[in-house]
């Protein structure tokens, strides 16, 4: 059965395109883009490839040789996804050399090899960088997903290129599909809820890494909200003889999703809190408002604003409650090491995209300081919005911020062009 390619994908240098001109054509729309000219001084691109544009397999047999990693066997399908078994770094690059030399090709990276079509776990974002090879992308957009599902919503279309059954997936033959091919050296990103199928055209290794932030926290809930139902759904009938059947849906929920609602919960929380201390030692440290401060900081309270409008949903869903909510000690949560990372990466990287030196403030002083009056438990949705409010209320009066720090918590759209 033959698709019908509708377009293809933006290719765009990416030396010449702000990180704000990318958040407002790409990011904050979720469209794809090929950006080109940022690898140039990539060490894997020297370190990982010949000149001839080949891989250069010894050097990852030699570094990395012991580690271990999951490997897709291509032509074997394993309930929704590819068979995969696990190898050490050396077993894997053995393997790839045996089977170019008896002419086949059927594991990751290897010409020939493909993913089956799927989008991105948790609705994450994610870009794929070519270090060498070549790749054949073709995407769906979301507006058109529930095309290459079941009459259910249950199964999705495995391979594209098969012959996809008219009866099981009726609406399959009216998708209209984004061709792309990405060449080496050119980084792809891929938007939030696109499905896309990728095939490997030559030897290829590629540098991925999913992701999300304030633009695309909305299609984590979704996806959260969508698979809570069905898992309880699932299990309906048992709910009169299950001691504790919300319990059930949410380990449940995060077996099959990965996550649940109070693993998104604490995330958001750390999220928060990083941000509004990044926040509060930008504003201490340049002592100016932020209307007229850093990018740094408006981007700092866009991603506040987003958590909250967030987090407000959750309480109106009522899907976390009692003993099924969370539990976070927020000076507990200040002590760990993680969460300092967390709050030194922020910055770090908030700090490069805008420019800007990132600051040298002291986040367990900051948080004595500011907050040590609040209670130190957040348990469930309603503490955490009131935690919000409260944060952001007692950080605009110590800098005379209060009336635009609120404001543009509840004022979505004065944000969305940071």
């Amino acid at each position: 059965m033959g698709i019908e390619i509708g377009g293809s994908i933006e290719k765009v240098n990416g030396k010449e395109i702000s990180y704000n001109e990318f958040v407002e054509r790409y990011l904050a729309k979720n469209q794809p883009v090929v950006l080109t000219g940022l690898m140039d001084d990539w060490k894997a691109c020297k370190d990982w490839v010949f000149d001839s544009g080949k891989p250069n397999l010894k050097f990852f047999s030699t570094h990395f040789g012991n580690s271990k990693v999951q490997v897709a066997d291509c032509g074997t399908r394993e309930f929704t996804d590819q068979k995969r078994v696990e190898m050490t770094v050396s077993e894997f690059i053995d393997h790839w050399i045996d089977a170019k030399e008896c002419g086949g090709a059927s594991n990751s990276f290897q010409e020939g090899s493909w993913t089956p079509l799927h989008a991105d776990v948790f609705r994450s974002y994610s870009w794929s960088a070519n270090v060498c090879g070549k790749k054949k992308w073709l995407f769906l957009p979301p507006s058109q997903c529930h095309l290459v599902f079941d009459r259910g919503f249950k199964s999705c279309v495995y391979n594209i290129f098969d012959d996809v059954s008219e009866t099981n997936f009726p609406g399959f033959k009216k998708a209209i599909w984004l061709e792309c091919s990405q060449e080496q050296n050119e980084i792809i990103f891929v938007p939030s809820g696109w499905y896309h199928q990728v095939h490997n055209m030559e030897d290829t290794i590629s540098i991925n890494h999913n992701w999300f932030n304030a633009y695309n926290l909305s299609w984590v809930l979704d996806l959260l909200s969508k698979d809570y139902k069905e898992a309880k759904e699932y299990i309906e009938d048992i709910r009169d003889i299950c001691d504790d059947f919300e319990g059930l849906c949410q380990r449940n929920l995060a077996a099959n999703t990965g996550m649940n609602f109070s693993d998104f919960f604490i995330f958001l929380s750390r999220f928060f809190s990083a941000n509004i201390l990044q926040l509060y030692c930008q504003l201490r440290e340049d002592g100016i408002s932020v209307w007229s401060s850093s990018k740094m900081a408006k981007h700092l309270v866009f991603n506040l604003a987003s958590i909250r409008r967030i987090a407000l949903k959750l309480m109106g869903m009522g899907v976390v409650a009692g003993n099924h909510g969370f539990f976070l000690d927020l000076m507990e949560m200040l002590d760990d090491p993680n969460f300092l990372k967390l709050f030194i990466d922020v910055g770090r990287a908030y700090g490069k995209i805008h420019e800007q030196q990132n600051c040298s403030c002291d986040t367990k002083k900051a948080w004595m300081v500011e907050f040590l009056d609040y209670s130190s438990h957040i348990r469930n949705p309603e503490d955490f919005v009131k935690f919000i409010d409260y944060s952001v209320a007692k950080l605009g009066a110590t800098f005379c911020e209060e009336k635009h720090l609120l404001s543009g918590l509840n004022n979505w759209p004065l944000f969305e062009d940071q």
